[in-house]
């Protein structure tokens, strides 16, 4: 079974379905917020060519969402699975981004919580690959269950902090 990277995935708050083309105006609008990135080693994102950019690699990921308030229906940010490796039975979760009206951990959890499940049908690990100065990303990966497992070189040769979730940690961390 090929791991399928773009499922529609929906929870109680946020629904996760393919990105679209037609989503940038309304991505770049959440996107378009200096203090999301402040931590982030493209500080720059909040700017439209930069976000630009982002977005058309997003979209050509082949494996991006938009990330949906059930409420309302507002796109309130976005996320993707990458790299899928079947030879190392692991994908990686990131790119992840939620406006600041919706940060604190129920939208981020619940938006990790269903990728891990869908994840967990294909692979027996998930990674996180996270700058070495982004804290507030390291510990929302932590507050998840995520374990700092090593330090590992982009594709662009950047520096990460790799965490991991493998399968049994996230059925160990579920069970009532």
């Amino acid at each position: 079974m090929s791991f399928d990277l773009q499922p529609v995935l929906k929870g109680e708050l946020v629904e996760l379905r393919p990105l679209r083309v037609e989503d940038f105006g309304d991505l770049f609008a959440v996107a378009s917020d200096p203090l999301i990135w402040e931590q982030h080693p493209a500080r720059d994102r909040y700017q439209e060519k930069t976000f630009r950019a982002f977005f058309r690699e997003a979209i050509d990921s082949g494996g991006a969402f938009a990330a949906i308030d059930i409420s309302d229906g507002r796109i309130i940010g976005s996320t993707r699975f990458h790299g899928y490796d079947s030879g190392r039975n692991e994908v990686e979760i990131g790119w992840t981004f939620l406006a600041r009206s919706h940060w604190g951990g129920q939208y981020n959890g619940e938006m990790k919580r269903l990728m891990l499940q869908h994840a967990f049908r294909f692979v027996d690990r998930v990674v996180f690959l996270i700058g070495p100065d982004n804290r507030r990303s390291q510990r929302a990966v932590e507050k998840i269950g995520g374990l700092r497992v090593e330090a590992r070189f982009d594709a662009s040769g950047n520096e990460k902090v790799v965490y991991q979730i493998t399968a049994e940690m996230f059925t160990r961390t579920r069970r009532p």
